[in-house]
């Protein structure tokens, strides 16, 4: 029987030690952390809060709710979220990446947001809440980093109230004609050049557009998500494929 910890997986194009990965994408979001927004900004052409605003109205949420924001990053849904659950709600923003995390907790208190807003450092494959403790979870540009996905969706899974629900924003396989060449000519030409003169960080980049090419397609993130045992599994592409909003249920 094979050991699993010693197999390995993919971090971008290159197959590494299973055991290894999560050191290795912390290094990239450390790198990365400080010109994190700035980057998001130039290389979506400010898209990406288009993404984010359409994952917040289809969530559902509600004054009250618990929600939480998984691989939060610098906290842009976080801060949406934590507007409408109000006083009586809250909002918990997780990343495994004390950078990150920093950055996010930084930024959100210099905005003003305090009171309903909870940091946690934690790994979404091994979630430190109780069962049923959360009405939305949501986790944008971050399941495509996790090891070992299909525990991080059952990690979630449990973590969820009956009648909650989850949301995956994540980068997909795209679907517009000829949109392919482009989208690869982009990612791998501008993207790392762009990583350099702003963020002093080519490799980091390279990496990003890499693990986007070796996450699930649409259709099999899909039946993932049917396996960990989510119901009512749909999906929207946006902006021709690009991304995909993933949307399940618990029952």
């Amino acid at each position: 029987m094979n050991d699993k910890k010693n197999d390995s997986i993919d971090f971008g194009y290159q197959q590494v030690a299973r055991d290894h990965k999560k050191g290795l994408v912390a290094n990239v979001f450390s790198s990365v952390a400080a010109k994190y927004d700035v980057m998001n900004d130039l290389m979506s052409f400010g898209i990406h809060r288009l993404w984010k605003r359409y994952t917040i109205d289809c969530s559902g949420v509600r004054s009250g709710m618990r929600v939480l924001d998984i691989a939060g990053g610098t906290g842009d849904l976080t801060a949406q979220f934590s507007r409408r659950v109000g006083a009586s709600g809250e909002v918990v923003l997780a990343d495994i990446n004390d950078s990150m995390l920093k950055v996010g907790r930084e930024k959100l208190r210099d905005k003003g947001f305090v009171g309903n807003i909870r940091y946690v450092q934690a790994d979404a494959e091994q979630l430190p809440f109780e069962d049923n403790s959360f009405d939305i979870i949501t986790i944008a540009f971050g399941l495509r980093n996790v090891t070992d996905k299909d525990a991080a969706l059952r990690s979630m899974l449990r973590v969820l109230k009956p009648g909650g629900r989850l949301l995956i924003l994540e980068f997909s396989k795209p679907i517009a004609p000829g949109l392919n060449q482009v989208y690869d000519f982009y990612s791998f030409n501008v993207l790392p050049k762009m990583g350099q003169a702003v963020a002093n960080d080519a490799e980091s980049y390279q990496y990003l557009a890499e693990s986007i090419r070796m996450h699930p397609d649409q259709d099999t993130l899909k039946q993932m998500m049917h396996d960990a045992g989510y119901e009512n599994i749909d999906y929207q592409n946006l902006t021709g494929g690009i991304v995909a909003l993933h949307r399940g249920y618990k029952f």
